[in-house]
């Protein structure tokens, strides 16, 4: 019976993905909540041709693109386009939505560094009811 070292001499590969302290449009991320974190995991799917209303992260967040491609939309036009495989470190605070312009779906999943109670995203919309303006 061979043991498990005997069974892969492959070893454990490990690839950092990024490592930053800025959003993908360059931005510095904003300090640490205080008090007690709350981490959430979102997986979203985006059908070929589809769209997210407006909104903005009052926390910080990333995520990993695991099919298709997404093209993020800031506010003032602003794009940036991530394709399967790769990484993105959202805006925090700045309305933005993400499209789908590909033929196939796309597949995102975000970490989101939060707290309890606090909404992972704010629709811009809903914002302007509220306070009567916009972050961005």
């Amino acid at each position: 019976m061979k043991t498990r070292k005997e069974q892969s001499s492959t070893p454990v590969q490990r690839t950092e993905l990024f490592r930053t302290s800025q959003s993908w449009d360059g931005v510095e991320l904003p300090d640490y909540l205080q008090g007690r974190p709350e981490l959430v995991a979102v997986k979203l799917e985006f059908p070929a041709g589809q769209r997210l209303e407006c909104h903005y992260h009052p926390v910080i967040n990333f995520g990993l693109l695991t099919e298709g491609e997404l093209t993020i939309i800031a506010q003032d036009g602003r794009e940036k386009t991530v394709h399967a495989g790769e990484t993105l470190v959202e805006m925090v605070d700045t309305v933005h939505y993400g499209e789908n312009r590909g033929t196939k779906p796309a597949v995102l999943y975000m970490f989101y560094l939060s707290q309890k109670d606090l909404p992972l995203s704010v629709l811009q919309q809903e914002e302007q009811r509220h306070a009567g303006n916009t972050h961005g």
